[in-house]
């Protein structure tokens, strides 16, 4: 549990704009992908949602529903 806290907080601090945009769901969406494809991935300045943008064929529907609605914004 307090795993999944920590890397929520690692993925909410990448890019404080998306994260305040960000409903808890649709944090949720992308946890998994986050975790499968981009977990390495130092937090700031937008890495992970570029990250997760570079991936994005291989991101659940839900996660690349919510980085398009994003990248709209």
């Amino acid at each position: 549990m307090l795993r999944a806290i920590l890397t929520a907080a690692t993925l909410l601090c990448a890019s404080q704009a998306f994260a305040q945009e960000m409903t808890a769901a649709q944090r949720d969406a992308c946890m998994g992908d986050y975790e499968k494809y981009c977990k390495s991935v130092t937090p700031g300045g937008g890495r992970i949602i570029a990250c997760l943008a570079k991936e994005s064929d291989k991101l659940t529907p839900a996660c690349n529903k919510v980085l398009q609605a994003a990248e709209k914004k």
